[in-house]
């Protein structure tokens, strides 16, 4: 079974956020640091996994990342500090 991610990575706490999607989260987390992915996360030097969440259908995990993309900035920054209050970077840990 193939899982799918999606993802927000920041560069700071409460900093510049983007959500993406992935079906490879360590790979993109990798593209990510080492600024392989030319772009928004690129131009604002975004590396740091801050939240991600898990589907078994990429159907559900486009949909998921849509909503997230529409919420208002607050609801995304209180979404990950609950559960990444220190906004640990989930790939360097």
């Amino acid at each position: 079974m193939k899982n799918y991610y999606i993802c927000i990575v920041t560069n700071k706490p409460r900093g510049t956020l983007y959500i993406g999607m992935t079906n490879n989260l360590v790979r993109r987390g990798y593209e990510h640091r080492n600024g392989l992915l030319d772009g928004f996360t690129k131009k604002y030097n975004l590396k740091r996994l801050v939240y991600f969440e898990v589907f078994n259908r990429v159907e559900d995990a486009i949909h998921r990342e849509k909503r997230l993309k529409k919420w208002n900035r607050q609801w995304k920054i209180e979404l990950i500090e609950k559960v990444n209050p220190e906004w640990i970077d989930y790939m360097n840990n």
